[in-house]
């Protein structure tokens, strides 16, 4: 499948540069799980805030590489790169 490795580089590369911000979103998840209703809002807000930090850098990511692409390459990246996000990190694929 092309551009399968380095997209698998991409995304090993998030998890390590950002491992703490994957933490945190997981913390978050539970604080909101574990929240009682009069703070479930301010919980989950919470965790929307982190997600959407994880998104913005893997949209950064993509956007980056498809910019030195063909139109119809940088198409079939973008489609494979979101994919993978789905598969291997969901919490951060909504936003893409």
């Amino acid at each position: 499948m092309r551009f399968a490795d380095l997209i698998q580089r991409q995304l090993a590369l998030f998890r390590q540069d950002y491992g703490d911000l994957m933490d945190a979103c997981a913390a978050a998840e539970r604080a909101y799980d574990r929240a009682h209703r009069d703070e479930a809002e301010e919980r989950y807000a919470e965790y929307l805030e982190l997600v959407e930090e994880g998104t913005d850098v893997l949209v950064e990511i993509r956007d980056t590489y498809a910019a030195t692409l063909e139109p119809d390459a940088a198409e079939e990246y973008v489609q494979r790169f979101d994919h993978e996000v789905g598969r291997r990190l969901p919490r951060f694929a909504l936003g893409l």
